[in-house]
């Protein structure tokens, strides 16, 4: 079984920063792509940030040049550096991994959320 565990949310005034931290525990035979997602209020859930497993990024337009993905894959963790905080990033963030769980099976993972408010 596969967990996912996040962390660093929080409440930031507009212009401020978070961190937020996920790792990944269980039988884990290898990691692919590591993702942020968010979901605010009424809203779906949507990807906010991506990296792969050789370190390829991808961001959703809103937030490029604000946010910072990246991962350690000794330590199976992904991080959600998020800087110049806007009111409309409020919302709860997931993280999200592909995990190769051995025998050819691949797992989608995802964690419990972490709210981040912007006030």
């Amino acid at each position: 079984q596969v967990q996912l565990v996040e962390s660093g949310g929080g409440l930031v005034h507009p212009g401020g920063s978070l961190r937020l931290s996920c790792a990944a525990s269980g039988v884990i035979f290898g990691i692919l792509d590591m993702a942020w997602y968010r979901q605010a209020p009424g809203k779906q859930r949507d990807l906010v940030a991506l990296i792969t497993d050789i370190g390829g990024e991808k961001y959703v337009d809103s937030v490029k040049g604000r946010f910072t993905i990246s991962r350690d894959n000794d330590k199976k963790t992904v991080t959600l550096q998020m800087n110049s905080l806007k009111p409309e990033d409020t919302a709860v963030y997931f993280c999200n991994a592909g995990v190769n769980i051995g025998y050819g099976r691949f797992h989608d993972a995802w964690g419990q959320g972490t709210q981040v408010t912007v006030a």
